[in-house]
């Protein structure tokens, strides 16, 4: 074989190595472009259907060891303790989120945290709640819809507590170094900037993020008690 017979034959061989290490690298690009769409997908839809199911889940243990006389106030889920229920009727008839105490990933996974050290429900001072607005059972997606003198239902196994907002759920945008906000009785340090109504005693707050994605910023909408339904 001649020299340029050789170098013929080489050609293709090392065609085919460059080929074999684009088509690896092709592949492993379009592999990690399917991962990401698939967490992606995963948080937006899948962690909803299962955190949703969770909601369901808790809400109708909840309500049937309250239907029992002796039943317990509160269940004991893998995320959390849940003792009450929230409802909201301008986010629908079917609106029901159980409430877990924390704010850690998990309970807010599962439902509706609770601050701890705030106030229980129909207590005074101030009930203060955070849940997500996108992603796991989203409860609080639609929150800047909500409008002053609309109703937020709190249930637990003794009662039910009504409140009413004060204030919008897109009025207040805060910081979510803004701890004010979830204080006993919050003053809102921007003089005449949105807070609790003036004299009240027994406040709920509700808290979320402002943006449907990354954000540090939280929506926050103020009410207060006007009625309590012995169960």
């Amino acid at each position: 074989m001649t020299q340029v017979d050789g170098a013929r034959a080489a050609a293709p061989a090392r065609g085919r190595r460059r080929r074999g290490w684009t088509f690896w690298l092709g592949l492993g690009l379009v592999l990690a472009g399917l991962s990401i769409l698939g967490w992606v997908g995963w948080q937006l839809y899948g962690s909803n259907v299962v955190s949703q199911r969770r909601h369901q889940q808790t809400v109708t243990q909840l309500e049937q060891q309250w239907a029992e006389p002796q039943g317990a106030a509160a269940v004991d889920t893998a995320q959390g303790t849940a003792g009450a229920v929230l409802r909201i009727p301008a986010l629908g008839e079917d609106f029901a989120v159980p409430v877990l105490e924390g704010i850690e990933d998990d309970a807010l996974a599962s439902g509706i945290g609770h601050f701890a050290d705030s106030a229980g429900p129909g207590e005074v001072g101030n009930y203060a709640l955070a849940g997500h607005r996108v992603t796991h059972g989203e409860p609080l997606r639609d929150m800047p819809a909500l409008q002053p003198g609309d109703e937020v239902l709190v249930a637990t196994r003794d009662a039910v507590y009504t409140y009413v907002l004060d204030s919008g759920g897109d009025d207040l945008r805060v910081p979510f170094t803004a701890g004010w906000v979830v204080d006993g009785k919050p003053v809102n340090p921007d003089p005449g900037g949105v807070g609790p109504l003036d004299g009240a005693d027994r406040l709920i707050t509700l808290t979320t993020c402002a943006e449907l994605f990354h954000t540090d910023d939280r929506l926050i909408a103020f009410g207060h008690l006007v009625d309590v339904e012995e169960r």
